[in-house]
């Protein structure tokens, strides 16, 4: 990858015309709300299974936001389910207190969450927010209808044309929908009174205070953390290396969560789900508590993060993108269709 041009150096769409802002949700009320980790540690650690009969998480799902996550979807051009007994959570995320966010322009995680019929284990597939696809045309017409980065069909469409562009890429049914932000996990981490990350080399943050990573493995707080998770351009493959850090951090969170005391102690686990003050959303179809009684017996252990199957980096016209490497992505999400572990690992590997 270290050959290959660098992916932009913001996240602006370059396009002939105006590119209309994504349609902003309501600031949800911040001790009824997840972020990211705060979702994951409930429904795959299997808290929730202990809790589902609880007041506390009754009270949380009853104040989460909902979002028309599918309403705009055409039925007749969704993906039809093959493994009817798998669940696919496609998660969106953004870092909307990134320093680099900059005229508007976002941070934007794109990441299929597939959780297996048995729900003894699920796969975490991030792609690529430069990803060049075929977005679909936006409900108002004015959009889409030909190829560009995956993550201009937030700004083209919102939420509904994401789904859409995902499902008509990876040819995978998408369940539910789960919005979050990843700046959330400054009061994630330090809740859990900071993470161990192994840090692949060593390097200086781009942002303020300008912090110094050390190469091995390290004991991060939650601004280091969420320092760690933003870097890219240190890194010969960047934006791939932000995937990279982010997924460390994922499994980090994850692992402390299960291991520290946290889930096993109700006052504890209250502190750390109110501690993730920043704002998450679901479509109107997803129940956290059945959810979470479906992951009771997951742990993190029988989690796997993969990346979209690319050919690296290049150049379509003004723009920097990041090609698919379309036989690999077409056998790696055929596998997700049918629900095949062994074969979703093995077309990862290739």
């Amino acid at each position: 990858m270290s050959s290959q041009p660098h992916l932009a150096e913001t996240e602006k769409i370059n396009l002939p015309g105006q590119v209309p802002q994504p349609p902003k949700h309501k600031k949800p009320r911040k001790r009824l709300r997840y972020v990211l980790i705060g979702l994951l540690v409930v429904v795959l650690l299997g808290v929730g299974g202990a809790l589902a009969g609880g007041l506390y998480l009754r009270s949380v799902e009853k104040g989460i936001e909902r979002v028309d996550a599918f309403d705009d979807v055409p039925e007749a051009e969704r993906p039809q389910k093959v493994a009817t007994e798998a669940r696919n959570i496609l998660l969106l995320g953004s870092d909307s207190r990134d320093p680099e966010n900059t005229g508007g322009s976002r941070s934007d995680t794109i990441i299929v969450a597939h959780l297996t019929a048995d729900r003894s284990s699920a796969q975490l597939i991030s792609i690529p927010r430069d990803t060049w696809v075929n977005v679909p045309k936006s409900k108002d017409g004015q959009h889409g209808g030909r190829d560009a980065k995956i993550n201009a069909s937030y700004a083209w469409g919102g939420i509904p044309l994401v789904v859409q562009t995902v499902e008509k890429y990876t040819g995978v049914r998408i369940d539910n929908v789960a919005i979050i932000d990843f700046a959330g996990f400054k009061e994630i981490v330090d809740a859990l009174g900071g993470i161990d990350v192994d840090i692949e080399q060593n390097f200086t943050s781009i942002h303020e205070p300008f912090r110094k990573f050390e190469k091995g493995m390290q004991h991060l707080d939650g601004a280091e953390a969420l320092d760690y998770a933003r870097q890219r351009k240190q890194f010969a493959d960047g934006d791939f290396a932000r995937i990279r850090h982010q997924q460390q951090v994922i499994r980090a969170i994850l692992d402390k969560a299960a291991t520290g005391g946290t889930l096993a102690n109700p006052s504890k686990l209250t502190d750390f789900l109110e501690a993730t003050a920043d704002a998450v959303s679901v479509d109107k179809t997803m129940s956290i508590i059945d959810t979470a009684t479906q992951m009771r017996g997951l742990r993190s252990g029988n989690l796997t993060f993969l990346t979209n199957p690319t050919k690296g980096t290049g150049r379509v016209g003004s723009e920097s993108v990041v090609f698919e490497d379309k036989a690999k992505a077409k056998e790696l999400y055929d596998a997700v269709k049918r629900d095949s572990v062994s074969e979703i690992l093995s077309a990862a590997k290739k």
